[in-house]
């Protein structure tokens, strides 16, 4: 019969220790000396062993070589260095120098990071990540503080765009939403919301057919100067954004024909034409009431005006022709102008019809129903001004062409 004590050690019926634990041999040494100085009998196992006094000073003894074990295994743990790993920090290092620690110094007003020994740039477009002024405890005095919090301002509306909102916590919920719901009525400006609206809208029609950020804050300037004036009551307000798109296409240069302006914004082309002719009647009059405060329309007077050069190298890309036949077509338009060869007719059918011209005289093999499907013009207005230009064809061809070999003036029709 065995008897198992806390410890972990099994008795057998003779007395004899057979330890389980991780205790070494110095237990079972100890226990045998004990064992050979007091010699007795035992016939059978009782419980009473573990009152025995063998069975105490054996006790003893495994408690005092266990303590002695913890406390060596205690010392060995604290002399151990501790684990150190690899260095997995990636280091940069300049590849002529190879110095380490590297000599490296961040240049954040160009955005380059330069070695120091030989003044290599190891990395360039670095982005400054340190604060955009010096903060100090006085700054204060100095009127204006350079800190901000929120939207940027947005110098198209009237405020400055800068607002106070008021939270609630759970434990008063209505109160605080009631007071939310008055702070926001005294702060909400119908004016402010109604130009947020029209820009965003303003944005969304310059996206979809791909209008750079200029034209779109052109679109949105003039909306602001005009929509609120009298000449302009009863307008519809798509129309006044067709209108301020196609003008702000015209002074960024990049001219857009009425019809691409009514396929984007849905309005029909004489209204737009119609409230074109009065937001130019508008901003003629703020120009010359303050020359100063509007001179980007006097500026910009010249680019209002339509050229069919501007249209002329976007109608070709889409046609896919050559860059002989683009610049033959900006040649014939420029020499139209100067000879007033197609006066009186508009931009994009005098575009049309030098594209015409210069495909056939370079045999580029497009027919007129397909200019007109790409810039708009009806084929039978292309070929009536064709026509008209033809007549003077002498005036429009250049010889170098001729000479090259690249044009006949053969594939043009005999007057």
């Amino acid at each position: 019969m065995l008897v198992t004590t806390v410890y972990g050690i099994r008795w057998n019926s003779e007395g004899r220790a057979r330890p389980e634990t991780t205790i070494s041999k110095e237990v079972e040494q100890l226990s045998n000396r004990s064992k050979n100085r007091i010699k007795r009998k035992r016939s059978t196992p009782h419980v009473h062993l573990l009152f025995h006094p063998l069975f105490i000073c054996r006790t003893h003894s495994v408690v005092t070589a266990f303590l002695v074990t913890l406390k060596m295994d205690s010392l060995a743990l604290k002399l151990e260095e501790p684990f150190k790993g690899p260095n997995l920090n990636v280091t940069l290092m300049c590849p002529d120098c190879k110095t380490f620690p590297p000599n490296l110094i961040e240049r954040f007003s160009e955005g380059d990071i330069v070695c120091g020994d030989c003044g290599f740039v190891l990395s360039d477009r670095v982005v400054d990540t340190r604060s955009e002024w010096r903060t100090f405890s006085n700054d204060d005095q100095n009127g204006d503080d350079p800190s901000r919090v929120g939207d940027a301002g947005n110098p198209l509306l009237d405020t400055e765009n800068l607002s106070t909102m008021i939270s609630y916590v759970p434990e008063n919920v209505k109160t605080g939403r009631d007071l939310n719901r008055a702070q926001a009525k005294s702060l909400v400006d119908k004016k402010d919301n109604a130009l947020l609206a029209a820009f965003t809208k303003i944005s969304q029609m310059c996206d979809a057919i791909q209008l750079p950020k200029s034209v779109v804050d052109i679109a949105k300037e003039v909306y602001k100067l005009v929509y609120e004036e009298r000449q302009l009551k009863g307008k519809s307000q798509e129309s006044i954004m067709a209108a301020a798109i196609y003008l702000g296409c015209k002074m960024a240069k990049l001219s857009r024909s009425l019809k691409e302006i009514w396929a984007l914004t849905n309005v029909p082309i004489k209204t737009t034409g119609k409230v074109f002719k009065i937001v130019m009647a508008i901003l003629r009059e703020k120009s010359h009431a303050d020359p100063n405060a509007y001179s980007f329309i006097r500026d910009s007077e010249q680019s209002i005006l339509a050229s069919s050069d501007v249209l002329i190298r976007r109608f070709c890309s889409h046609l896919g022709l050559s860059m002989d036949v683009t610049n033959a077509a900006e040649s014939i338009a420029r020499k139209c102008s100067e000879e007033g060869i197609l006066a009186g007719r508009s931009p994009i059918t005098v575009a049309a019809t030098v594209i015409y011209f210069a495909c056939l005289l370079f045999d580029a093999q497009v027919t007129p129903a397909k200019i007109g499907s790409k810039t708009g013009v009806s084929d039978g207005t292309i070929k009536t001004a064709f026509k008209v230009a033809c007549k003077d064809k002498d005036k429009l061809v250049d010889p170098k062409w001729i000479e090259s070999g690249k044009a006949k003036l053969d594939n043009l029709p005999q007057s």
